[in-house]
């Protein structure tokens, strides 16, 4: 969830002040990381999903700000697109009360958003990129009324230079400019945090990396944009490119993009903070009149406001996150690499994935990424984006392999046992990670229904390419309603 920033013009003194502040609560960070002054008692699991605002036609509806005044949960904000909305599900240990109770949690909440938002001609859908999104649908009247979001637009711009070239290569070819931001707005996500002690968090981190490219191969679910077939993975490319602050020119030079996988495993937390303020440029050069090393000093807990804005604005497929909850400051692991839904039920399994994968590697005696080369590991990650659930990976000791015989000989396994170390027996864990079991068996996730469906009402209904997907889109929201897995949908 973004922080809220007012409309201003930044000037090269406010500049100059940011970047002295940076360093200021980087050295902070480092003393805390030093004294151990950070929540050892209890971590804790977070969940935020974005979604698409659709009209009855489940075409997009820009009305995100009718919508939030309607469902009045500040569990709501908006996003940067005005046919978005974000919903922040509440931290909680990750065995509280068994999966039941989450997922119970979860859907009451989008139920009751889905009602309210009835009320002013709009709803919901869990998607990684709305299949009727139109290219005229993204232009500057999509962006939210949020200062915050018009800001980071003109920043990026100014930074740029020129308008950005998206392109991408699938079943269909991509290639268009756009003069805003908005296309971001296209991508939507679900963010899993998992809150960790600083002194894992480097094992933590580096085991998510290495596993982003089997996380999106099961879970691609954005194969349409603009009307184009594109990779199963769409979302990837687009969020790469649809806020590069980069002309051509610096590209060439090697300048690091703003959407980053990083170049490298770390050793601690501090290595990622330290990155952020050594390449990148503030976007959003806002001081917070709070001295963290005085604040520190004094025994109380400081903010680090332009560290985390500033660490917010790099968006890093795994991002580090420090917070403060119940008066102690955390650290944390934001995964941000999966599409949003299809389903509640879909969601907590990739969850249950992602919790219990990370949790046995971290405990392996030799870890997978002192076996696996950093470019490896996102190479896997754009080879699954392209290919999905059909994609080669490679893994260390098997080389590769396609993601199905992966998943179900080598990870799965590994995923149970992660699950059972955080505390998660067998009848809690089954339910969830079955479902990615049918995935791999089956072969289907959310991409490959979507792009079935769409061919099967194209070839027997000859009703046109947007027809055709407007009409898939409406199935899909159907199902998606039924909380059924994506690998049960039938495609008639």
């Amino acid at each position: 969830m973004g922080r809220d920033v007012p409309a201003l013009v930044f000037t090269r003194e406010d500049r100059r002040r940011y970047r002295i502040k940076m360093q200021e609560c980087l050295d902070t960070f480092a003393q805390m990381l030093r004294e151990a002054r950070f929540e050892s008692e209890r971590p804790q699991v977070g969940l935020e999903i974005e979604l698409n605002l659709v009209d009855d036609r489940a075409e997009p509806a820009m009305r995100n700000n009718d919508a939030l005044e309607a469902i009045a949960d500040p569990a709501w904000s908006t996003e940067l697109g005005r046919f978005n909305l974000e919903i922040n599900i509440p931290p909680r240990q990750l065995t509280a009360g068994g999966p039941d109770s989450w997922e119970s949690e979860i859907r009451a909440a989008l139920n009751h958003a889905e009602e309210r938002a009835k009320s002013v001609g709009t709803h919901l859908i869990t998607t990684g990129i709305l299949p009727t999104l139109r290219q005229e649908d993204v232009g500057e009247s999509a962006l939210s009324e949020n200062p915050r979001y018009r800001l980071l637009n003109d920043q990026i711009f100014a930074a740029r230079g020129e308008d950005l070239h998206i392109e991408v290569d699938g079943v269909d070819r991509l290639r268009t400019y756009a003069d805003t931001i908005t296309p971001e707005a296209a991508c939507t996500s679900t963010q899993f945090h998992l809150q960790v002690f600083p002194e894992q968090f480097a094992d933590y981190w580096n085991a998510a990396q290495s596993i982003a490219g089997v996380q999106v191969a099961l879970a691609a679910n954005s194969p349409f944009l603009f009307g184009k077939e594109l990779w199963h993975e769409t979302r990837v490319p687009l969020f790469e490119q649809a806020t590069d602050t980069r002309p051509q020119e610096i590209k060439v030079q090697g300048v690091r993009p703003r959407v980053w996988f990083g170049e490298r495993w770390i050793n601690s937390v501090f290595d990622l903070f330290e990155e952020n303020l050594r390449y990148f440029p503030a976007l959003l050069p806002l001081c917070d009149e709070q001295d963290p090393t005085e604040t520190l000093a004094r025994g109380d807990i400081p903010e680090l406001g332009e560290l985390t804005l500033h660490n917010g604005t790099i968006y890093r497929w795994n991002r580090p996150v420090y917070a403060i909850a119940y008066d102690k400051p955390h650290v944390r692991v934001e995964n941000r690499v999966l599409p949003a839904g299809p389903t509640v039920a879909d969601t907590l399994a990739n969850g249950a994935f992602y919790y219990g994968l990370t949790r046995a590697l971290v405990e392996e005696e030799r870890p997978v990424w002192s076996r696996m080369s950093f470019a490896a590991a996102e190479e896997n990650l754009h080879t699954a984006a392209r290919h999905g659930i059909e994609a080669r990976l490679y893994w260390p000791g098997v080389g590769e392999v396609p993601v199905p015989e992966l998943v179900l000989r080598r990870l799965l396994p590994l995923a149970h046992r992660g699950l059972e170390l955080s505390g998660m027996d067998e009848v809690w864990r089954e339910p969830l990670l079955g479902i990615i079991e049918q995935r791999c068996v089956t072969g289907r996730n959310g991409a490959v229904w979507q792009k079935e469906m769409f061919h099967h009402i194209d070839a027997t209904a000859h009703c046109g390419r947007h027809e055709a997907l407007r009409r898939m889109t409406q199935q899909y929201i159907d199902y998606m309603h039924l909380n059924a897995p994506v690998h049960t949908w039938p495609v008639d």
